[in-house]
Parts: structure tokens; C-alpha cells; sequence
């Protein structure tokens, strides 16, 4: 029976993306079939759909996230029937990805969709979710607890920044939200920012060492800002960096990491080790609170993640958009 897909080919002019209809002989190789019912759109759904390098392989169903149900598995570790979710690895750049009705990858790939949850829930929050939890644990590895000081989120509106403050205030964190669009400011609040910074206070370049300010931050902007952010860090404080929204450089020094002994960590969800992904899905199933995830959640259709895709490229997206795939 055929599936609904979004493809993506390559063209003279870049990338074209289309609704299509493919076979199950189409599906690429691995050990476990899903019926996907859910996927997201990311920043980096964005770039790919875009043409900006993410693709390497043409042509491709991206998305790099999925959720869904089992409907063949040749490995003994998932059975027909289970909710089962996939995050990054090759999906949508060497390996179809979520914009379809029908998947099949790897079962190393694959997460159980924790026992609290539904694979909406799993889709709501997503990479963008999960990153942000591996950025949280990062910091808590690095001795960044609550009462030590504000912890700062960059690109606060966006889904990694949305959820992050809601685990951050949630875990007892004084959070600060920095972002470029002042009239979200209600929304963040209810997020659990405790106070709201304009982005243009991070975004120029600055000093390599400056007035000390947070006890930690998660960045998602990369570029100037985190050059900033690392600049004004406390003695003995750490950034999580996971994004380059506002560039790939980082016009920094080493001042901050041997006056103040900071720690830089980077945070990488596509090729995160089982046991870590694990880890952070069950403590997103116990920490983060529920209603206050629902809010940052906009539904599409599969036929809408085009545009949505461009309209993240452009900062117009607020919090988790979630594709029903069936739609």
C-alpha cells in the first residue's frame, strides 16, 4: 500500500520539496518499521529544506525527527505495536526522515517513547526538547545548580530556548530569556523567565572578559552571542552551546576559561550516545511539566511544513511546531 511523503530532490535552482506518494519497496534499509504519526520542524528542518548542506543524498524524505508505532521489526529489542520515537543520526541527510506516513531505520536508532507519554508528547517536545535536556545535563555535570545564579537561555522564543526555560525555572533556576522579540514577553514569563534581556544586548561584539552575570547559560545563537555570553559567565561557570542561529564563528578568548575557569560544553543531539539519550528522555518524562509544554506547541499538516520551514529560517516560529503526519 502506498504512503503519503514529503521529497525533496535536487534541482538546478537548489532543493524542491514535494508531496508524493511512495511503495514500502522505497523505504531504505534497517530493522525496524514504523507508522509515523508524528515529526517536528527544527531549525535544522529549515536549513535542509533550504538546500543549505544538511541533505547529502538525493532524493530524501527529510525530518529529522519521528514518532510512532512498530509494524515490523527484525530486531528483538521492539516488537510489532511499540510507540517508539527516532532523533537525528543520519535521518535527513543520509537516511529518509520523518515527512512521511512510513519509515524504517536502524534499531540501534530507536528510543522507547517513555510509558507517561504518547508519541504526540514525544513529538512536542523533539529534538529541540531533547537537546535542550542534554544541555541542562551538561550543566549539572559541570557543578551548575540551583541558588548558584541566573542561569541565561539565548534564542528564548525558539524551541530549544522555549523548553529549556521551562526545565531550567521547573529544576529551581532563576532564568533569564534573551531574545529579539520583546512582544513574547508574557509567553516566556509563563514559560518561567524571570526576566527578559534584549537579544542586541549579546549580538554586537564585545569585550573578551566583562562584568561577571550568569552562573550558567544554554546558547542556541553561537557567533557574537556566545562570545558574550562566555565573557560575562561567573567564576567557575558553564555554557551549553547547541546552536548557530547567529553564526557558525565564535570571535572569542581564552581570557574567560583561565581567569574565571569556565567550561564550554558542546552539545550534540544527532550522534549522542543510546545511554545519553536515554537518560534524557527519562528525565524530560520527569521534569518536565506537561502544561506548561503544551503552550509552546503550534499543529501543522504534513502538506504546511514548507512553510513552516521557512518561516523558521526567519525567526517568525514561536516555541514547537508539531507535524501530524496522518493530516
Amino acid at each position: 500500500m502506498s504512503f503519503r511523503a514529503l521529497r525533496a530532490s535536487k534541482t538546478d535552482q537548489g532543493v524542491s520539496v514535494a508531496l508524493t506518494h511512495l511503495e514500502p519497496n522505497d523505504l531504505m534499509a534497517g530493522d525496524v518499521t514504523i507508522a509515523v504519526e508524528w515529526s517536528t520542524v527544527n531549525y535544522k528542518d529549515g536549513l535542509a529544506l533550504a538546500g543549505q548542506r544538511i541533505i547529502q543524498t538525493f532524493p530524501l524524505t527529510p525530518g529529522i525527527d519521528l514518532a510512532g508505532t512498530v509494524t515490523d521489526s527484525s530486531d528483538a529489542r521492539y516488537a510489532v505495536g511499540d510507540k517508539v520515537l527516532v532523533n537525528g543520526w543520519g535521518l535527513s541527510q543520509t537516511h529518509d526522515g520523518g515527512y512521511a506516513e512510513l519509515a524504517r531505520v536502524p534499531g540501534d536508532w530507536v528510543v522507547p517513547v517513555p510509558a507517561a507519554s504518547s508519541t504526540r508528547d514525544a513529538m512536542a517536545i523533539g529534538t529541540a526538547g531533547y537537546t535542550a535536556m542534554l544541555a541542562i545535563l551538561a550543566l549539572e555535570h559541570a557543578g551548575v545548580a540551583p541558588g548558584q545564579g541566573d542561569v541565561l537561555v539565548t534564542g528564548a522564543n525558539g524551541g530549544v530556548g522555549s523548553i529549556a526555560i521551562a526545565l531550567l525555572s521547573g529544576l529551581g533556576h532563576r532564568v533569564v530569556a534573551s531574545t529579539g522579540r520583546r512582544e513574547e514577553e508574557a509567553y516566556l514569563k509563563a514559560l518561567g523567565a524571570s526576566e527578559i534581556i534584549d537579544r542586541a544586548e549579546l549580538s554586537a561584539p564585545g569585550g573578551m572578559i566583562q562584568k561577571e552575570r550568569w552562573a550558567g547559560a544554554v546558547d542556541s545563537v553561537g557567533s557574537h552571542t556566545l562570545a558574550n555570553v562566555l565573557a560575562q559567565t561567573r567564576y567557575r561557570g558553564a555554557v551549553a552551546a547547541c546552536g548557530l542561529a547567529q553564526g557558525i564563528d565564535l570571535p572569542a578568548s581564552v581570557a574567560p576559561f583561565i581567569l574565571r575557569n569556565i567550561t564550554l560544553a558542546g552539545i550534540d543531539s544527532v550522534n549522542a550516545p543510546q545511554a545519553a539519550r536515554l537518560e534524557a528522555w527519562r528525565r524530560l518524562a520527569s521534569d518536565l511539566d506537561v502544561g506548561k509544554l503544551a503552550s509552546t506547541v503550534t499543529e501543522i499538516g504534513l502538506a504546511a511544513v514548507p512553510d513552516a520551514a521557512a518561516a523558521i529560517l526567519a525567526g517568525r516560529i514561536r516555541g514547537r511546531t508539531l507535524v501530524n503526519v496522518k493530516a
